[in-house]
């Protein structure tokens, strides 16, 4: 299977912002963004010219598939489907990812990072509504209840990342038990509740031309 291979720093600085892809690195003064403030490779650090609409248009697209991890099919194809939804398509296609089961375990804090979360998954250390879910991109419904696997509870990356990050505690769609390892998606979030500073309307101008 296609995934990417190269250093998922350079994509922070590629886009001039956090994208949260290295954990615990991303907020220690170790983050790349905080010692090279400028885009990678041998041509980084020249003045950048005046963007283009269809260049801003590119760059928030890239922002949001990097940021949940997709490949550029991935990515194309939530968006074909939020297009096919009643209701705003920037919005769906926003909701559909985090809706994630992948995002969901980074997003309730079991992991430090949304590629960490994947591995978790994939390794089948995760329940949704009582039995195993290995697959990623699982769409996880309202009221599902997500947790850690009974014989997977003393897995020191999960303990680590709830220690040093509490990320389900700060949204008000996810409830959290950390006792318990376990959380449960209370509602599908709208997007003003989305922690993202992204512009998904420019990847719905993007897909429209």
């Amino acid at each position: 299977m296609a995934r990417y291979r190269d250093a998922n720093c350079k994509l922070c600085r590629r886009e001039s912002e956090k994208l949260f892809l290295k954990g615990s690195r991303c907020y220690s003064e170790k983050c790349a963004l905080e010692r090279r403030q400028y885009a990678p490779g041998q041509h980084g650090q020249r003045m950048r010219r005046k963007v283009s609409n269809y260049g801003l248009q590119l760059r928030e697209k890239q922002k949001i598939r990097r940021t949940y991890g997709l490949l550029e099919s991935q990515f194309h194809n939530y968006f074909k489907k939020a297009d096919r939804k009643t209701g705003i398509t920037g919005e769906n296609l926003i909701q559909m990812l985090e809706t994630r089961l992948d995002n969901l375990v980074y997003r309730l804090g079991f992991a430090p990072s949304r590629k960490a979360a994947r591995q978790l998954v994939r390794h089948r250390h995760v329940m949704v509504g009582g039995r195993i879910v290995d697959i990623p991109s699982y769409q996880v419904r309202p009221n599902e209840v997500i947790r850690i696997k009974e014989k997977s509870k003393n897995l020191d990356l999960v303990h680590a990342a709830l220690k040093e990050v509490g990320r389900g505690e700060d949204l008000a769609w996810l409830r959290l038990n950390k006792a318990a390892l376990e959380g449960e998606l209370l509602e599908v979030p709208k997007r003003a509740d989305i922690p993202m500073t992204a512009n998904e309307q420019l990847v719905v101008e993007l897909y429209s031309k």
